[in-house]
């Protein structure tokens, strides 16, 4: 039985890949650049996209736990892939530029605000779902008129 894409997009891991391969395909293709054009981009372009594509995971994750049958096992493999990720994207951004997350400047920052920020998105968007289910199951009745 073959698998949709959409439903495998509902998983965090199957998200954490795909973001991962983009993250790699546009490293390569940097590298690539710098390769015949040297000095094209900065050396620390490669923290750069590392970053920009754990903020995409990130939101994306957050948007896509809507779609999720029970949060805690969601909240639990967002988490695993995440670090996964993270990890993944750093060691290529170590690779492919050359330097370290200590000595890339803010990016060590950022790669903190942003893994914050994953958890108080995909917190905001469970408490959002909370309060629509509950708005859902709630008969709303009309007030009583006083005479």
């Amino acid at each position: 039985m073959k698998i949709s894409f959409d439903t495998r997009m509902n998983s965090p891991v199957w998200q954490a890949v795909a973001v991962a391969i983009a993250s790699a395909i546009i490293l390569s293709g940097n590298w690539l650049l710098n390769f015949m054009l040297p000095g094209l981009s900065g050396r620390l372009f490669p923290w750069m996209i590392a970053t920009a594509f754990m903020l995409f995971f990130a939101v994306m994750n957050s948007l896509l736990s809507i779609r999720s049958d029970s949060f805690v096992k969601y909240w639990q493999a967002s988490m695993y892939s995440y670090m996964g990720l993270a990890g993944i994207s750093a060691l290529l951004a170590w690779q492919f530029s050359g330097v370290s997350i200590g000595t890339a400047g803010s990016y060590k920052w950022l790669f903190l605000v942003v893994s914050v920020g994953f958890m108080v998105f995909l917190s905001m968007v469970n408490f959002m779902k909370a309060i629509v289910n509950y708005a859902e199951k709630e008969e709303w009745t009309a007030p009583r008129r006083k005479n």
